[in-house]
């Protein structure tokens, strides 16, 4: 079993596809900010680990 998974997201901001390398073991419930990898905005990604049946992904622009 991996402890982690390729995700991808598009970002709020300018609507390009990012991808994610997410850490199954950090917990089931997981906030974090990254960088847009295209327009660098900062995006809030809110993470649900739904053990073993995949991951579910929100992201935000950081100030909404």
């Amino acid at each position: 079993m991996s402890l982690e998974e390729n995700e991808h997201f598009f970002c709020p901001s300018c609507g390009e596809p990012n991808g994610l390398l997410v850490d199954l073991t950090a917990g089931p419930a997981q906030e974090f900010v990254v960088d847009c990898e295209v327009c660098c905005a900062p995006i809030v990604v809110y993470l649900k680990i739904r053990g073993g049946r995949g991951v579910d992904i929100d992201v935000r622009k950081e100030n909404e």
